[in-house]
């Protein structure tokens, strides 16, 4: 079979950081005739260059490059590019890894649209990644109707011919950049780019040591003169005028601008922080004209303005009131409602820890933010406050596992709160509707943990937190749910109080074990419990009864209906009397029994047939020993979720 995709890592003294990465590539989805992987190894002193050799043995899809440290990543790229055999290329760092089926997918999809470049979903592990772009699939974008350049990584697939037509390679030796060299290039001169964002096909890792490449000290004058060459790049194969200034703004922003904000610029060295503006001042006067920062956000159009200047102990005081500057989401109400949880949230900026204030009435001032600090501070308020119709609030799930993002449907709305003479609060509130079946990207919720994250739009600012704490004295929450075939239990995390998802790992906490005992009867052979769970409508579950007399486990279908006093849900099932014979019976839950594999839960309750009728006999306890063992299986990594967070 043609080889489809060749993945191309470049690797360097990774570690253990590189299991994740080797272990993605060999579960693809594409069978293994269809891709090949070429780690290029750029001459690591740990032992990885044995241990790739290792796994190159074992699976013929698997090559490995040795050779010389060449300094950075771009050569041993060039290197992958020149081995491979595949109708695309796809380039992973080796301490990321892929979605298992990122390479399938992404193919399907570039050949399905006739794509030179393919950009995939990404999730940031402890560092960041382009949101805005990954809302939606873009099956034909370009710079001009979509933000690609937001995405300027390497991690992208691209069409083996094309490069090889354009001619286009990494910039090689010790360097920074040469992957915004590399696909910016690649961006304008493309037949065409799709963006596939229903799936999160690349996961973007930041290391517990932050020994990323990326992440290590950098010259300032070597950074930006590298960064002049992606500029030139723009320049080569564009017009002067709206659409080259709309590319360069994104290293202004990104780059520069963003570089001297907040605790960003503040927790640098003295010495590196006098550098890095002075090389920020240099690039801005030499290549941008007034129409690159004019697009810019509020905030950020002064500290290009201050950077232009020359203007270093302004931006400085400026980044120290900026660093004060949060944003904050409280959780109103959340409930089940027509199987969606309803989640309601109000979200505010704050400054030093409490609401931040805004002058009422505020009209939009002028396009040009004042010389004076304060002024401008006064500016930026009065500017927010005439833009909050256009604020935006919304919740996001995020999976703990791999931070994976999720944008929830939402129905804003936006107030000025009084808050004093002449000055007013900003509160965006959003109303989200959360459905388990469609809330990861049109697919169910994964079983695992959620964390829920507020993302707020306003003014000059955008910031992320997560929803919380949840006000002490309410923190009542919705039961579980029953939905979808799931389980999805709400809950506050401990000690932060914050609002996640738990979908399929809870069990003590479902609050199972304690029913009471006379809330659940028999009736002739009709068992009724009432229990604290959600569910939309009759869903059918299933019983397991088990005796210590017998070997065999009496399965009974049951149904879970929604209370009639919209309390909770009662589980009605028919017990066969004349099978539940010699002696006591336990009983355990099957919640989702059309699942993979069905996880049980005890209920508290135990049964015993006599003269062809079933009764309840007492409600079942858990001895010592059992409770001692699930106390050690937790204590040695059990499947207890954790919580925090």
């Amino acid at each position: 079979m043609p080889v489809k995709v060749s993945v191309i890592v470049p690797v360097y003294n990774p570690g253990r950081y590189i299991d994740d990465c080797v272990e993605s590539l060999l579960r693809q989805s594409l069978p293994d005739d269809a891709y090949e992987v070429i780690f290029v190894d750029d001459g690591s002193t740990d032992d990885t260059p044995a241990r790739l050799d290792a796994v190159a043995a074992e699976h013929p899809h698997v090559q490995v490059v040795h050779q010389e440290n060449s300094g950075w990543s771009g050569k041993p790229r060039n290197v992958g590019i020149e081995a491979s055999k595949g109708e695309f290329v796809m380039f992973v760092d080796n301490d990321d890894y892929l979605g298992d089926e990122a390479l399938e997918r992404m193919y399907d999809y570039g050949v399905a649209h006739e794509a030179d470049v393919i950009v995939g979903k990404m999730a940031g592990k402890n560092r960041g990644v382009p949101v805005e772009l990954f809302r939606r699939n873009h099956p034909r974008a370009t710079v001009g109707n979509a933000p690609l350049i937001d995405s300027l990584t390497p991690h992208k697939m691209f069409r083996r011919a094309f490069l090889d037509r354009i001619g286009l390679r990494f910039p090689e030796g010790r360097r920074r950049l040469e992957d915004h060299v590399f696909v910016t290039e690649a961006y304008l001169r493309a037949d065409n780019v799709s963006v596939l964002s229903d799936y999160v096909c690349y996961y973007h890792v930041r290391r517990e040591d932050a020994s990323n490449a990326g992440f290590q000290p950098f010259d300032p004058a070597g950074y930006f003169g590298n960064l002049r060459e992606a500029l030139d790049i723009v320049e080569r194969y564009t017009e002067p005028g709206p659409a080259r200034d709309r590319l360069y703004r994104r290293w202004l922003r990104n780059e520069m601008v963003e570089r001297l904000r907040g605790t960003r610029l503040l927790n640098a060295s003295e010495e590196f922080r006098k550098d890095l503006f002075q090389q920020i001042h240099e690039v801005v006067v030499e290549r941008f004209g007034p129409g690159v920062a004019a697009g810019l956000t509020p905030a950020q159009r002064f500290v290009a303005k201050l950077a232009e200047q020359d203007r270093y102990a302004d931006a400085l005081a400026f980044a120290e009131w900026e660093a004060a500057l949060k944003v904050r989401a409280l959780p109103e109400r959340v409930r089940w409602q027509d199987g969606s949880l309803e989640v309601v949230l109000a979200a505010e900026f704050t400054l030093h820890g409490e609401p931040m204030t805004f002058p009422a009435g505020a009209d939009a001032p002028g396009a040009e933010p004042p010389e004076d600090v304060r002024e401008a501070i006064d500016w930026l308020g009065a500017d927010t406050a005439a833009r909050l119709g256009r604020g935006t609030l919304d919740l996001v799930f995020k999976e703990r596992s791999n931070a994976a993002p999720h944008f929830q449907p939402v129905e804003v709305a936006r107030e000025a709160v009084p808050a004093g003479e002449d000055r007013v609060r900003l509160v965006l509130r959003a109303t989200a509707r959360v459905d388990p079946a469609r809330a990861a990207g049109d697919t169910p919720l994964k079983a695992g943990l959620w964390d829920a994250v507020a993302r707020v739009k306003l003014g000059g600012w955008t910031k992320e937190v997560r929803v919380g704490p949840a006000p002490r004295g309410e923190r009542a929450l919705p039961p579980a749910g029953v939905v979808a075939g799931q389980v999805v239990l709400p809950y506050w995390t401990d000690p932060h109080r914050n609002l996640s998802l738990d979908v399929g790992k809870a069990d003590k906490r479902l609050g199972l074990a304690r029913i009471p005992r006379d809330r659940a009867g028999v009736t002739g052979d009709r068992l009724t419990v009432p229990l604290p769970l959600y569910v939309p409508a009759d869903t059918e579950v299933s019983l397991r009864l088990t005796s210590p007399a017998s070997d065999t486990p009496v399965e009974v279908t049951g149904t879970l209906a929604p209370a009639p006093s919209g309390d909770g849900s009662v589980l009605t099932a028919a017990l066969p009397a004349k099978r539940l014979t010699g002696g006591i019976w336990r009983a355990a839950l099957v919640l989702a029994p059309g699942a993979r594999t069905p996880r049980r839960y005890a209920l508290p309750l135990e049964l015993r047939a006599r003269d062809g009728r079933v009764e309840i006999v007492r409600a079942a306890r858990r001895g010592v020993v059992p409770r001692v063992l699930g106390k050690v299986r937790r204590m040695l990594g059990g499947a207890a979720p954790r919580t925090g967070k």
